[in-house]
């Protein structure tokens, strides 16, 4: 039952990860609910090991549709990797607890400046190219890696958004960039769990599948429905993010 139960939360997980990111807004507390004493290193370990697989999924999926750039995204995906190992080791060193009260308020700004914007991610124009598109990108895989790896909500959600903003890339597109930065930081971070044994295998493998098949369905409706659909699912999922971040920062 436990592996069924987290088997379906993997699919969902999955199936909204693969379109704008926060699939851990579900799976994460659906392993703490089934495991409530667990170390919480195992517990996210678990959740790295079954993630990854869609998003990795998703970035093969989209990069058969979307006109990627890999020029630019190719480095900052190896930024990521490196800012999220940084983070993962800081954060045994240095308590992060402090970005649980901030992280509301970030989240509130990102969805306020994008309902305000209407028109902000619906055409794709990038801004930069050659050198200086690499620089952009990189300097937000990064910072973002560096901020997975320490913290990590909305880790996938602040890397459209920033996509969008900074770079220029329409909603579809920046989703299709961070699925491919969003893997490279879920690499390192589930290199760092698995080397230190805090990863159950046996049911982040079986989650995978099933991870994956939610990946395939939501990257199947991104792809359908476009840069409009996206945005849309980003504000929906955002405004869960502020929820769930604020209830954990000020009500629990």
């Amino acid at each position: 039952m436990e592996l069924f139960v987290l088997s379906v939360a993997s699919l969902l997980a999955g199936f909204v990860d693969s379109i704008v990111g926060g699939g851990g807004l579900i799976l994460v507390p659906a392993l703490f609910a089934v495991f409530p004493t667990t170390h919480p290193a195992t517990l996210f370990g678990v959740n790295k090991g079954a993630s990854i697989w869609g998003t990795a999924v998703a970035t093969a999926q989209y990069s058969r549709r979307v006109n990627m750039r890999w020029a630019a995204l190719l480095p900052a995906a190896a930024a990521g990797f490196a800012g999220s190992l940084g983070g993962a080791w800081l954060v045994t060193m240095v308590d992060g607890g402090f970005l649980r009260k901030l992280l509301p308020f970030v989240l509130v700004a990102v969805l306020i400046y994008t309902l305000v914007k209407k028109d902000m991610g619906r055409h794709h124009t990038p801004r930069f190219s050659g050198h200086l598109e690499t620089a952009v990108a990189c300097g937000i895989g990064l910072v973002l890696g560096f901020y997975d790896g320490f913290f990590g909500p909305g880790t996938g959600s602040f890397f459209v958004f920033l996509f969008v903003r900074w770079l220029g890339y329409d909603f579809l597109n920046a989703s299709a960039s961070a699925k491919l930065l969003n893997t490279a930081t879920n690499l390192a971070a589930l290199a760092l769990f698995a080397y230190k044994g805090h990863v159950w295998w046996h049911f982040a493998l079986t989650m995978a599948v099933a991870n994956v098949v939610g990946s395939l369905l939501g990257t199947r409706l991104a792809l359908k429905h476009g840069a409009g659909f996206v945005r849309l699912v980003f504000i929906v999922v955002v405004s869960a993010l502020i929820l769930k971040t604020g209830y954990d920062a000020f009500l629990r």
